[in-house]
């Protein structure tokens, strides 16, 4: 019995180094490389990435910091889908999600973190001070405020504001136990957050980044307030490694934007970056993963987006969305920072 144990395990072993080229494969810089560059989503994108080409256009300035202090720029600024001014969740919250992920494979995220401005940062306090990778809700907050950020009040932006009970109008959103088994169906959307916005544009936004420093180390931010009306407690893509970000030094590096919870079925930037080992430009991988997500879900993703943006190991950059409408930001060395659109299937 042991002769024909040690015989299988040798069999295994013999298919195990067969197989190990395709998984430990790591396509070789084709071209040289480009130099430090900054890529985010979205038009905001261009201001946050002049607060980390700061960093970037420095001999020793690390790519971290670099992508921490760009998404901050956005976490400060009055918008709809980042930050405290973000819309709020249905009962009229605030909570913020963000993730952040370095060269060595270390990460940090918080989900659902209350009155805290720059989420992005506690990400970071949760991947450098704590044995962790992911804290949440009031536990995050905590650990915040131990940290020394400071509690914020808990009250909505002016634009926030009226956003909420504009849609509290129309949703006739009440607390209620149950309700979502009792949802008008003549309503758009009933007590439910809307796919899209009166106006036609996409119930998210997120400011998502990815850079390569002067070194050649890749690192990611993301951060989002997350789908504006959306339940209490709902966590989108954002803050999960793998799904709104994922970095892999060896390779290259995405994140993403769009509707979270497509994000997640597929693990979407981690896909893109596995597209990108198997040797397809960033452009090319992040379509492989839009075309994934359409082939898995169909004409459910009529009223979504998707969108992806990755640089690779050589500094080249690219991005694709299912539906059109879709920008991104990019400065580099060869790029002055502007922005750009994105290809869509649709």
């Amino acid at each position: 019995m042991k002769n024909i144990d040690r015989r299988k395990f040798i069999h295994l072993a013999g298919l195990a180094s067969a197989m190990a080229p395709l998984y430990s494969f790591v396509p070789k810089p084709k071209k040289e490389f480009l130099g430090p560059l900054v890529i985010s989503t979205w038009d905001a994108g261009i201001r946050a990435n002049e607060a980390a080409w700061k960093i970037l256009s420095q001999t020793e300035g690390h790519v971290l910091d670099a992508v921490e202090k760009g998404v901050m720029v956005t976490e400060s600024e009055n918008n709809c889908c980042v930050g405290l001014s973000g819309n709020p969740d249905r009962e009229g919250i605030v909570t913020l999600d963000a993730s952040i992920m370095d060269d060595q494979y270390n990460i940090g995220s918080v989900a659902a973190l209350e009155r805290i401005a720059h989420p992005i940062s506690v990400a970071r306090a949760v991947m450098e001070k704590t044995p962790h990778v992911m804290l949440v809700g009031e536990g995050a907050q905590q650990f915040a405020v131990a940290q020394g950020f400071e509690l914020m009040p808990q009250q909505l932006s002016p634009d926030a504001d009226k956003a909420y009970h504009d849609w509290l109008k129309k949703s006739e959103y009440h607390p209620l136990i149950n309700i979502e088994n009792s949802a008008n169906k003549d309503r758009q959307h009933g007590p439910f957050a809307p796919d899209r916005y009166d106006d036609g544009t996409f119930n998210h936004d997120t400011i998502g980044m990815v850079a390569i420093d002067g070194k050649g180390r890749l690192s990611g931010a993301c951060t989002t307030s997350g789908m504006g009306f959306k339940m209490r407690g709902r966590v989108g893509d954002s803050p999960i490694i793998g799904a709104g970000l994922y970095v892999d030094n060896q390779v290259g590096a995405a994140t993403a934007t769009g509707h979270g919870e497509e994000m997640i079925r597929i693990a979407g930037c981690h896909q893109v970056v596995e597209y990108m080992r198997a040797g397809h430009s960033p452009e090319k991988a992040c379509r492989m993963a839009v075309e994934r997500a359409l082939q898995m879900r169909g004409d459910k993703l009529k009223e979504k987006q998707i969108g992806f943006i990755a640089v690779n190991k050589n500094g080249e950059h690219g991005a694709f969305a299912l539906q059109k409408g879709f920008t991104y930001s990019v400065q580099s060395n060869q790029i002055a920072n502007q922005v750009f659109k994105a290809d869509s299937l649709w």
